[in-house]
């Protein structure tokens, strides 16, 4: 199986590795001081008080790297649509891509039947690119649960997890999934196959809507914040209108709001990558973890005050921290 790795920051570059040290055929595209670095002196992966280093393919384009079985694009959100059209010298005619990024996905509508059947959600594919460019025919569902740094160029430091689950938006699982699926776990990569990711996506999205963006707002670690009375029954309300948003277009989270409180308190001294993002001034995936689900909302009749109130206020943080379109219009 052949496999690009789009868009290879720190995550994609760490996974990216693993599969290049099982000797699977894979390229990083990566541009910049990293993907310089990385075709000068490989990649060096830290973990766990070790290291290991590996010279796998590295391109700066798409049209280097040529087609591909399997693009594992792992770009934020909001540059999906952009990388879209630059995927198309990877895409054959059996292509398929899967996309890592946090919040719900472009092609979340595709598949799912009902009323909503092919909606194309602006907060996150505003003018069609991604489901016009790629098609919502490869697209594979795609979930990672991975804490990962660029610590310099060519260099990643793992913190822990290397999971990653797929999906087919059409369900069940697929013979193309589960083919996806041998090959990561020959790299030592913890993956399964869901019969219905947007379980996943939803779980996922739980902690990133809340306190990733509470986080964001007070430039706090994870501990301090679910160890607030306030700033707890702020991201307890944020996480109650999100199951019920979920539950209006037939997506089930696990676990309770208590669990996943002790999940945050368990990794207290955290920063989470959204808030790294503000820091560094660079783009934050606020419309794909914030506004998608106050769009979703907004066609299911679902009522979404706290979470209103929230992405208000993350936008006009981002905007002062230059890191967010000052006049960007809501997208509904």
């Amino acid at each position: 199986m052949r496999i690009a790795v789009f868009g290879a920051g720190a995550v994609g570059t760490f996974f990216g590795a693993l599969l290049a040290r099982a000797g699977l055929a894979v390229t990083l595209i990566a541009r910049g001081d990293h993907g310089e670095a990385m075709r000068r002196n490989g990649v060096t992966v830290r973990i766990g008080g070790e290291s290991f280093t590996v010279r796998p393919r590295c391109t700066a384009t798409a049209a280097e790297a040529g087609p591909q079985d399997l693009v594992l694009m792992t770009v934020k959100a909001h540059a999906v649509p952009e990388a879209a059209a630059a995927l198309a010298p990877m895409l054959g005619p059996d292509t398929l891509v899967a996309g890592a990024q946090n919040g719900i996905p472009w092609w979340y509508f595709h598949g799912l039947g009902g009323a909503l059947e092919g909606l194309r959600l602006r907060t996150v594919d505003p003018d069609g690119r991604a489901w016009n460019g790629i098609g919502p025919e490869r697209a594979i569902g795609c979930v990672i649960n991975s804490s990962n740094a660029l610590v310099e160029p060519g260099v990643v430091l793992n913190h822990g997890n290397r999971t990653l689950w797929f999906g087919e938006p059409k369900g069940p699982v697929s013979d193309r999934c589960r083919r996806i699926a041998d090959a990561m776990a020959t790299a030592g990569i913890d993956t399964r196959v869901e019969a219905h990711i947007r379980d996943s996506v939803w779980n996922k999205l739980l902690g990133n809507i809340s306190f990733s963006q509470i986080a964001v707002l007070t430039h706090s670690t994870l501990g301090p914040i679910v160890d607030d009375p306030t700033l707890q029954a702020f991201g307890r309300r944020i996480m109650d209108e999100t199951q019920a948003v979920a539950a209006s277009v037939g997506a089930r989270t696990t676990g309770t709001i208590d669990e996943r409180i002790e999940m945050s308190r368990k990794v207290g001294q955290h920063k989470t990558s959204i808030l790294v993002d503000l820091e560094r001034g660079r783009r934050m995936e606020i419309d794909a973890q914030v506004g998608a689900v106050i769009e979703i909302a907004r066609r299911t009749g679902v009522v979404t005050p706290t979470i209103d109130l929230l992405y208000a206020l993350v936008r006009r943080r981002a905007v002062a921290g230059g890191c967010y379109p000052p006049d960007a219009p809501l997208p509904w």
